[in-house]
């Protein structure tokens, strides 16, 4: 997916529409690396969206508000000293850059007006927001880079900005024809690589698509091109530069199949094949929204989880070990019933073994066969006997005691796999918490000066089937032992994935005799999709009547037992089914 240039200059064409004049009413930082300003307009107030987060840099109108930190960071509460109240007065894009400079005047202290520029660089991990003075002088970064970090530019307080020229490529918005054909042809490479890797604001998506649209092969080598290739190219170029100037965008996102392979500011007309479709949008900013919130939202949490993900992994790997060593343990005592019948056998043939001999034949009365028993030399045969008794009540012992430990280890093993798929499924700061109670209380996180319980405000997910059906999901063990047993009643249908850590899903009946079929499989979707079997093609889901299900005493978080159910093999695709957000 490419947040190239064209895709800038596409939010930046809806941004002055909706942006210019307006008033900055509030500024917000919720995270480290992202702005959330909301301005008024006299239409309605409008909200922008600027991350500057190295791993999904982003910039859109939204409808979204997000939380903010109860004491705003220093650079939120600059912006708001000098900008508050500010009005936007213009909006542009250097060239075809990825970068959006939002210019805004104010009056200062004094009463006299002022012009300052926010400046959002959208550069993957070099991505940055910058506050500058009228002299473009760095007031102040979201980021701070010093030399030491980056030898190119420093973006500090007091110094200079200005756009770097890291790469050597031309404006794709004042490029002529001679200078393009002389471009293309000086780099010896596929056409689709020489066409984004010479001009500004193309992404290779967008290269392979002004290939597609002009007739030539995107993978031929520039120097097999013709004159009549470059002609063509050139002339799908400037049908691209004009609708970017004239700002005739078409947002749209190609599908192979049900999966988004890729979107564009203009038409993917290259995405022909069987499965392929494309949808549309009416503005990019809804189009990112849509494809990127969902991302952005659980990037963040994975990062913020890191440190549980750690700790999880971290106990796992440990257990596995164990187990696998207590199993082979195992596999060795697997010889006790060999032993046993050696004694037994020696006790009853014994007086037929030769002193010293090292071996003695016996007829095995369990199988009727005979069978060579190994003796030591040194003992007599019912000293021999009594050395094998001996090993095998010793194993006896080992097996019994082992057999108590793996299942002990096995069940912890199970438990810290279900933590680590409702880390996977966690979407908010509240959802975490709920973890990470449920891992002080397993005792693998120490409580902090003997604290209470924290008290958690997360819930569980909540669908409705095409049939009109309440279907929950647990978003953690705490919540499924919460959603079985104390809000499922007794004929409501409780679904989870077979031998697979993932949520218990509950479909309240109601007043419902019995569950459509479209439900049932709506259900089993759902617990597909929030288990750790969700990249398979099918998963095995178990579904029986809530009655059925029971919590041994004792038992972990989450854990349950059944032993009447049904089956069904299913996908994890929940696209179809509604979501109810509170």
């Amino acid at each position: 997916m490419a947040f190239d240039g064209v895709t800038i200059a596409n939010v930046v064409s809806e941004m002055k529409k909706e942006l210019i004049g307006g008033r900055l009413y509030k500024i917000a930082q919720p995270e480290e690396d992202e702005l959330l300003l909301t301005i008024k307009q006299p239409t309605g107030q409008k909200r922008l969206y600027i991350s500057a987060g190295a791993s999904l840099p982003l910039i859109y109108l939204t409808e979204q508000n997000k939380p903010s930190p109860m004491t705003a960071p220093n650079f939120c509460m600059l912006l708001r000293k000098h900008l508050q109240n500010g009005r936007i007065t213009e909006i542009s894009q250097p060239g075809l850059e990825r970068i959006v400079h939002i210019r805004i005047e104010h009056l200062d202290e004094m009463g006299d007006l002022r012009h300052k520029t926010l400046v959002a660089e959208i550069m993957g991990k070099h991505s940055n927001i910058i506050f500058c003075n009228d002299d473009n002088m760095i007031i102040d970064s979201i980021k701070h880079i010093s030399a030491a970090v980056s030898s190119v530019r420093e973006v500090l307080p007091g110094k200079p900005y200005f756009v770097v020229q890291t790469q050597d490529k031309l404006d794709a918005l004042t490029t002529d024809y001679d200078t393009f054909r002389q471009t293309l042809s000086s780099r010896p490479q596929p056409a689709f690589k020489a066409l984004y890797g010479s001009f500004t604001g193309i992404s290779p998506v967008l290269a392979q698509e002004l290939c597609y649209e002009a007739g030539i092969d995107g993978e031929q080598p520039t120097a097999a091109m013709q004159e009549a290739d470059y002609q063509s190219l050139f002339d799908t170029f400037t049908r691209m530069v004009n609708a970017v100037r004239e700002e005739r965008f078409s947002p749209n996102i190609a599908y192979t199949g049900r999966k988004p392979v890729e979107f564009s500011a203009l038409p993917l007309t290259m995405y022909t094949g069987d499965g392929d479709s494309r949808v549309p949008y009416s503005s990019m900013s809804e189009l990112l929204e849509h494809y990127y919130a969902e991302k952005n939202t659980l990037t963040r949490i994975r990062q913020k989880s890191s440190d549980l993900r750690r700790i999880v992994q971290t106990a796992l790997e440990r257990n596995v070990k164990k187990y696998d060593l207590q199993l082979r343990q195992m596999q060795d005592t697997e010889k006790r019933e060999t032993y046993r019948i050696y004694g037994e056998l020696l006790n009853t043939y014994g007086y037929g073994a030769e002193p010293g001999a090292k071996s003695l034949e016996a007829l095995n009365y369990y199988t009727n066969e005979t069978i060579t028993i190994p003796l030591d030399p040194t003992l007599t045969a019912t000293e021999n006997a009594k050395k094998y008794f001996d090993k095998y009540n010793k194993l006896k012992r080992t097996s019994e005691a082992l057999s108590q430990l793996t299942e002990e280890v096995k069940s912890e093993i199970d438990h810290l796999e279900s933590i680590s798929a409702s880390l996977d499924i966690a979407l908010h700061e509240e959802d975490l918490a709920e973890i990470k109670e449920e891992l002080t209380e397993s005792g693998y996180i120490r409580r902090k000066g003997g604290g209470k319980k924290q008290k958690v405000t997360s819930r569980p997910f909540h669908y409705i089937s095409s049939d009109g059906f309440h279907i929950y999901v647990g978003k953690n063990n705490y919540q499924n032992d919460e959603l079985t047993f104390k809000f499922a009643t007794g004929n409501d249908w409780w679904f989870h994935a077979k031998k697979i850590a993932g949520s218990h899903v509950v479909v309240k009946l109601g007043n419902a005799e019995e569950l459509p079929d479209r439900t049932f499989e709506e259900a089993a979707r759902l617990a597909a999709y929030y288990s750790k079997g969700r990249d398979q093609e099918k998963v095995e889901i178990d579904y029986v009547q809530k009655k059925h299900v029971k919590k041994p005493g004792g038992a972990k978080p989450g854990f349950v037992v059944y032993y009447t159910n049904f089956s069904m093999a299913i996908d994890s695709d929940i696209s179809g089914i509604q979501q109810v957000t509170t």
